[in-house]
């Protein structure tokens, strides 16, 4: 049985601390990287990763941006910080060939507004997890992601769907 985005029963030990970042280009659309060496229609999603020991959610989404999409902290504002830490299961098959003891992770998602330009962005500055990229409204966005994310990309769609107009 799955349950939802948010805690709920989860015990929080079990699941990897991470940081989720919805980018908001000035048109209101947002940013999504098409993962290396994806296969299938569902290989799209925001940036996102883990939470170094003793670092702040904002701090990791800032550093993560940078080495993900080559983004510097400088060329956005922060918009808001999701309230509650959203929790996804990793499928049986992908826990069976990743490394440590973490059955999910738990994220805390920024939404920011890029205030640079599209030049700006750079997927080889760090090792490349992104081939492609590209804007995209954010109501289709959870269609786009593989299966086990889609609940919490829906929770991040109805948090900030807010952040979709154009400024």
């Amino acid at each position: 049985m799955h349950e939802g985005p948010l805690q709920g029963r989860r015990d929080p030990s079990l699941y990897r601390p991470n940081v989720g970042i919805a980018l908001f280009s000035k048109r209101g659309h947002v940013f999504l990287g098409r993962r290396i060496n994806a296969h299938g229609p569902f290989q799209w999603q925001m940036p996102q990763g883990g939470m170094d020991k003793g670092e702040t959610p904002e701090l990791a989404a800032m550093r993560e941006m940078e080495e993900e999409i080559g983004v510097s902290p400088k060329l956005v504002e922060v918009l808001e910080e999701s309230d509650d830490w959203l929790y996804y299961d990793f499928p049986s098959d992908l826990k069976s060939r990743l490394p440590g003891p973490y059955i999910g992770q738990r994220q805390k998602w920024f939404a920011l507004r890029f205030t640079g330009s599209d030049s700006d962005v750079r997927l080889d500055l760090h090792t490349p997890e992104f081939d492609a990229w590209r804007w995209a409204e954010l109501s289709e966005v959870p269609e786009l992601i593989i299966h086990f994310k889609r609940p919490v990309y829906e929770a991040v769609v109805k948090a900030f769907d807010k952040w979709t107009d154009p400024v």
